[in-house]
């Protein structure tokens, strides 16, 4: 059986450790996480890709999908895709909370046992280790790691900006090391984009402003008279 409170305060644990995740795959794991739920805890659970997108704020089918397998290949969830179109994808969920009640849980249903210790995979039993020792995290303390050319252009598109722009942003920061101002070093790539973002928009704006200026400038009498001489 599931304790939900025990579940969620694990994987925020996780989550917390793990600096391969984006705000995509967090969003993503708590959507089916509520699916999960509404399906009273029971593995696998039928997945519909438009609800997903709508609950986890996603706007790129190819990011959901991303996502998806990457959760599955770090060790979080298991999916499993139909590659149908008339039946949805399968997920099943792993019990993060390996907690065992007695007082609570006197259950005597042995395959409800066996369905809890199959849903654990042994890298999962490895991480459970690792959390378990008396040294301390680095609180506060996250290695920053460049993002992949695909995942910057669903950005850039999520946020209405063009293809070019994200090339330009990608490539501006590929060449100088990922580096804020040319020094300091980058710690979240999204927030920088949005400010490539907004100071494209607000350049465009200028040379559209200026443009206009220039061209009001020009004075031409539509009415002249060419048969007064110079």
């Amino acid at each position: 059986m599931v304790n939900y409170i025990r579940h969620l305060e694990k994987i925020s644990e996780r989550f917390y450790e793990d600096t391969r995740l984006s705000p995509w795959h967090v969003s993503l794991y708590y959507g089916l996480f509520h699916s999960w739920n509404r399906y009273k805890f029971q593995n696998p659970i039928s997945i519909c890709r438009s609800e997903l997108m709508t609950v986890s704020k996603i706007g790129s089918a190819n990011t959901y999908t991303k996502c998806l397998k990457q959760l599955d290949e770090w060790g979080y969830i298991e999916y499993m895709p139909s590659h149908n179109p008339m039946k949805g994808s399968l997920v099943n969920l792993y019990i993060f909370d390996t907690t065992t009640d007695n007082s609570i849980d006197t259950t005597d249903n042995k395959t409800t046992d066996t369905t809890a210790v199959t849903l654990v995979r042994p890298s999962i039993n490895s991480l459970n280790n690792r959390n378990n020792k008396t040294s301390k995290p680095n609180k506060g303390k996250t290695t920053f790691s460049p993002p992949p050319i695909d995942e910057v252009k669903d950005f850039f598109s999520e946020n209405n900006s063009s293809i070019d722009q994200a090339e330009k942003f990608f490539n501006h920061f590929e060449s100088n090391g990922w580096l804020v101002g040319g020094k300091a070093k980058m710690k979240n790539w999204q927030a920088a984009a949005r400010n490539w973002i907004r100071r494209s928009e607000e350049f465009a704006t200028r040379s559209l402003s200026s443009s206009k200026s220039a061209s009001g400038n020009l004075n031409v009498n539509q009415n002249k008279d060419y048969s007064i001489p110079l």
